[in-house]
């Protein structure tokens, strides 16, 4: 989908560092299972996202990735509610609601972006002109492929921009976290500094998110 070398590397850094972060959370000893879950779903989430700006994960079958994206929207809207106490679960719910943003958005853009698309990543125009919505832009810009419906390109943007706004919370709360270690000099600072990765990892994701929306409008 990217043909820019130099972008598909930044949006590469971008999802690298959720999956690392992720695989380090599923594999901790003190990690609970739905918690280890959780990562495991932003694993799966951010290797797809590489995959996709890379000409090779063009090939990828695009039934596949929306069952991912599917179940983990539902697995993030259903658990934080119902493994939270009754007093919290309004606030657990609104929590979920970014990941489940993320996760539906995800599976929105690959549906859109038809069931054969590796065409695209090789240069070759006729598959992606038979794709309802998509048209080939080019090798000269930044992209490999763009959407031409008036709605699809208007639902793009809205998401674009939403997971923009969910990107700068995650990144305000990771600086406040990292603010609060700094200024604290106790076992729970050190805490609150390593906790700051969690929104961290998840503002890189939800940018690179952002970029990639906006490229196909």
């Amino acid at each position: 989908m990217i043909a820019a070398s130099g972008l598909r590397w930044v949006l590469t850094a971008l999802n690298a560092l959720p999956v690392l972060y992720g695989l380090r959370s599923v594999v901790a000893r003190d990690g609970a299972l739905v918690d280890r879950i959780d990562h495991g779903l932003h694993v799966l989430m951010g290797v797809l996202m590489i995959a996709m700006v890379w000409p090779w994960g063009m090939g990828l079958p695009a039934g596949p990735q929306v069952g991912v994206f599917v179940a983990g929207a539902l697995w993030f809207g259903c658990a934080g509610p119902l493994r939270a106490q009754s007093a919290d679960r309004g606030r657990a719910l609104l929590a979920a609601l970014p990941h489940v943003l993320m996760m539906g958005a995800m599976a929105w853009m690959v549906a859109v972006m038809g069931s054969s698309p590796v065409s695209a990543g090789r240069g070759g125009g006729q598959a992606m002109d038979d794709m309802p919505g998509m048209q080939m832009t080019g090798s000269a810009g930044a992209t490999t492929m763009g959407l031409t419906g008036t709605g699809q390109r208007l639902t793009a943007a809205v998401l674009a921009v939403l997971l923009v706004v969910v990107a700068l919370r995650w990144l305000a709360r990771a600086f406040d976290l990292a603010r609060s270690a700094r200024e604290a000099a106790s076992g729970s600072a050190t805490r609150s500094g390593a906790k700051a990765f969690g929104p961290a990892c998840h503002a890189a994701m939800g940018l690179g998110m952002a970029a990639m929306f906006a490229l196909l409008i």
